[in-house]
């Protein structure tokens, strides 16, 4: 039998994109402490951009704002780049405003960080990433993964795009992708599914009308409806779960919360 394959935080390299000298040296403690200690530091967009290029990390963590961008546009930038577009992004930062953290989420970041962080909620990120670079971890326990038919309906590509890999990762493979309520509903109505994982926030047809048309009009009313959400309105929430969701999780999630949701609501080991 081959053995498995094991990491740990000591076998990490991580980019640390920081414009300042003295949050670096935290993180970059803070970090080692967890027994990170292959860590290279870059104070903006452009010189994280460039430094990559010789050797993509396992992860990078920013910032929010540099001199020449935000990290809302770095983590962009990598999810252009054929390269680096899977490449695991944590941010540490104060910022709260919408527009610059939805972006983040809807791209797939691991983790969002405040300053300060708690050394917990470190580990907690780093756990994270070893679950994405150990997908076998998160493999369901079930004969008949392979055959499982999923829908996943997200106006964002790079969302579609991450979820589609934790599903991978799964071993969850027969993955259909729509970009919107609509468009899901003409799935629904050719092909019956396992599982369906939505957004919330979608044009034409949003996440809870989708989950109201398959519980009520659909041939497949029992199927378990995923949302997946940046949604943090608890009435707005509350209003999807009278519709019918199986299950509610936020964006950015673990692989292994996904994992732990799904064989739930599939009932299997």
């Amino acid at each position: 039998m081959i053995p498995a394959i094991s990491i740990t935080f000591g076998d990490l390299s991580v980019a640390l994109v920081e414009p300042s000298i003295t949050q670096q040296h935290i993180i970059v403690k803070h970090l080692a402490t967890l027994g990170v200690t292959n860590t290279i530091c870059y104070q903006d967009k452009a010189s994280a951009l460039a430094g990559i290029n010789d050797s993509v990390p396992d992860l990078m963590i920013s910032a929010m704002h540099f001199p020449d961008g935000t990290g809302t546009e770095l983590a962009q930038a990598l999810r252009k780049d054929p390269r680096t577009e899977d490449l695991l992004f944590m941010l540490v930062s104060s910022e709260t405003a919408y527009r610059y953290l939805d972006p983040l989420k809807q791209a797939g970041v691991i983790a969002i960080l405040p300053k300060p962080f708690q050394a917990s909620d470190l580990r907690k990120a780093l756990n994270t990433t070893l679950d994405f670079l150990l997908p076998e971890e998160n493999q369901l326990n079930v004969a008949a993964v392979e055959e499982m038919k999923v829908l996943v309906v997200d106006d964002s590509v790079t969302a579609r795009h991450h979820i589609r890999r934790v599903l991978n990762n799964m071993g969850i493979m027969n993955v259909t992708e729509v970009a919107n309520g609509r468009d899901a509903i003409e799935q629904i109505k050719q092909n019956f599914y396992d599982l369906i994982v939505t957004d919330y926030n979608m044009p034409e047809v949003d996440g809870q009308q989708l989950t109201r048309y398959v519980r009520e009009k659909s041939t497949q009313r029992s199927v378990p409806i995923l949302m997946v959400t940046s949604v943090t309105d608890e009435t707005r929430l509350a209003q999807v779960q009278q519709c019918g969701v199986s299950a509610i999780c936020d964006k950015p999630f673990e692989p292994s919360g996904i994992k732990n949701l799904v064989r739930k609501m599939l009932l299997v080991d």
